[in-house]
């Protein structure tokens, strides 16, 4: 028989005391309050897993007293009795989080099914907590792997956000998984069965981005042949992220701000807003702060999705969860690939732990990804990895000048010019690969680009 707590808070006398000897002859352990003030008091000191609550009672009604258990940090399933005429109310309660309710008299039988449906409630939502809290303690979460003392304070964090409806900024270098992170939040919060949509804004041109964010009507501008909806629309009641926030252009962040705040937008073209429910997370590799300063992120933007802050870790920073990582990237790319890789040599296992990885997970991935393709089954060894797997990026700091890699600069170079040899010796080092580039540098492939064109437009195409 079931044993869990049922307080009833109802200022009729009677009834009160008629739903406590109906409900304890089930089995379960009851308490009683004559109003919202003292029904909260009870919740506090008795905690009841399950509270049955009037919705007209002097002091504080039942909504009040709805909106009050909200905010504690128990989790109590609320059941609302109302009168026939007041079922409106009632149902705009189980928007604000109550779980059912009954019209007055009560239905015995209904009233039954509904307590052993929220007994179970409870027992799958503590059998999930459990089963979080042992994947977390295990080093997985969500998709975001590591035992590591950095990822696993950054689990707390995003376990504790997660839920909510807060604007949360995501900063990291370039491939150490801030979309993933975004991702992970997006699986743990209440709009997990609702779209996630990612939207890069260094990768669309100025011309479109405006197009790609609020969408457009028919004829709005030159090659505007259909009405498309934006990303905020796709993402309608779940989550948008905006990645590389600092690369979106200052105009379009100005109206980025006012649909924040609003909570409606226009497409372009049109005269009608609309209202959205969308949750948005933003990311960036940059400084933020420093962004702002530079003129590159409006201020008031930045303040609008920094309500919350979490910091991506390099995989350099946490190394220790290297053979991790290792693991879940096998499962994945095994799945991806058809293939049956058991794991990774301890010659393997050593270099990867020397390297620095400059481009983070990432580029960890896309080298197993490699290694998983050749190798096909067994281990991956050595000579599945890239032929100058560990050394590229580091000949950035580390080779001789006669390997053509290291860059010397002279007094009286100009910061212009050191940038220049930089980036173009940088490209060298990578065979050309501009991704590659780009993340080694520190830069978005936007940013590349545009010093590319311009050393072009100016025909300065060598070091």
């Amino acid at each position: 028989m079931p044993s869990e707590k049922v307080l009833i808070v109802e200022d009729e006398e009677n009834a009160r005391t008629g739903l406590a000897e109906l409900i304890s002859a089930w089995g379960y352990r009851t308490e009683t309050a004559r109003d919202g003030i003292e029904g909260l008091e009870k919740v506090v000191s008795w905690s009841p897993k399950i509270v049955i609550s009037d919705l007209k009672m002097p002091r504080m009604d039942g909504i009040q007293l709805l909106e009050r258990i909200a905010e504690q940090p128990q989790a109590v399933t609320v059941v609302l009795l109302t009168a026939q005429g007041s079922i409106d109310t009632a149902v705009e309660a189980m928007k604000l989080g109550a779980y059912d309710f009954l019209t007055k008299p009560v239905d015995a039988q209904r009233l039954k099914v509904i307590l052993t449906n929220a007994v179970r409630l409870h027992t799958a939502q503590h059998e999930v907590a459990v089963s979080r809290r042992n994947l977390r303690n295990a080093g997985v979460l969500g998709q975001l792997v590591g035992t590591s003392k950095v990822m696993q304070e950054m689990f707390v964090l995003v376990e504790q956000v997660a839920p909510s409806t807060a604007s949360v900024l995501i900063t990291g270098e370039s491939g150490s998984g801030k979309e993933m992170l975004a991702r992970t939040l997006h699986e743990l919060s209440p709009r997990k069965d609702k779209p996630f949509v990612a939207i890069n804004c260094a990768a669309i041109p100025e011309t479109l981005i405006e197009s790609e964010i609020f969408g457009h009507e028919k004829g709005s501008f030159t090659g505007a042949v259909e009405r498309r909806a934006g990303v905020f629309e796709l993402a309608e009641g779940g989550t948008l992220l905006l990645d590389e926030i600092g690369e979106m252009p200052a105009a379009t962040q100005a109206k980025l701000l006012r649909v924040l705040e609003d909570r409606r937008l226009r497409r372009l073209g049109s005269k009608v807003e609309q209202e959205i429910d969308v949750r948005v997370l933003a990311a960036t590799n940059k400084d933020p702060q420093q962004a702002v300063a530079d003129g590159h992120l409006r201020e008031d933007l930045y303040y609008r999705l920094n309500v919350f802050h979490i910091q991506m870790p390099p995989l350099r920073a946490h190394k220790e969860d290297l053979e991790a990582l290792v693991a879940s990237l096998l499962s994945d790319l095994n799945n991806k690939h058809g293939k049956n890789v058991s794991g990774v040599s301890a010659e393997v296992m050593e270099l990867f732990e020397r390297y620095n990885w400059p481009g983070n997970v990432r580029e960890l991935r896309n080298t197993m990804e490699r290694a998983v393709i050749l190798c096909g089954e067994g281990e991956i060894e050595r000579r599945h990895l890239p032929p100058n797997f560990g050394q590229a990026a580091g000949s950035l700091r580390s080779s001789s000048v006669n390997s053509g890699n290291s860059i010397q600069v002279e007094v009286g170079t100009t910061v212009e010019q050191a940038e220049r040899q930089l980036i173009l010796r940088t490209l060298e080092s990578t065979h050309n690969n501009k991704t590659r580039a780009a993340e080694v540098l520190g830069i978005s492939l936007k940013t590349l680009h545009n010093k590319l064109k311009e050393y072009s437009q100016h025909g300065l195409t060598t070091a």
